[in-house]
């Protein structure tokens, strides 16, 4: 994997410009901060966020990938404000779960998501080398 940085743009903050990778490619659906029983545990954006990160490594898991494969996500968030709020937690989950990898990242800001209590959706995209 290497990470594309156009000379002399500045480097970005918690993600990539672009990424090129080889690979078997893995696809996670739009994950939610609910966990395996369905349950919303975590009614903070910040706790939401872990709970979404957790259960996208562990989709991906079972596609033999890890955090370390990870070269795309979209987030789907309900509030600004609370994403805004969050970005000290939202930091210190990213570490404990994905470590120092920053893929190529987009933020999108939505009125809702379909389950009414999640806060945030990630959908990933992750290449295997072979």
């Amino acid at each position: 994997m290497r990470t594309l940085q156009p000379q002399g743009w500045p480097r970005p903050r918690g993600y990539s410009n672009g990424i090129e990778a080889e690979g078997r490619i893995v696809f996670v659906a739009g994950q939610i901060g609910w966990d395996e029983t369905g349950t919303f545990k975590e009614k903070t954006f910040a706790g939401q966020f872990r709970q979404a990160l957790a259960n996208t490594l562990a989709v991906l898991k079972e596609g033999a990938a890890g955090p370390e494969h990870v070269t795309r996500m979209t987030w789907f968030v309900t509030s600004r404000e609370e994403y805004a709020a969050s970005l000290t937690e939202l930091g210190a989950a990213w570490k404990d779960l994905m470590g120092r990898n920053y893929p190529a990242m987009s933020v999108i800001i939505v009125s809702g998501l379909v389950e009414p209590e999640a806060k945030i959706e990630i959908e990933t995209t992750a290449v295997v080398p072979r």
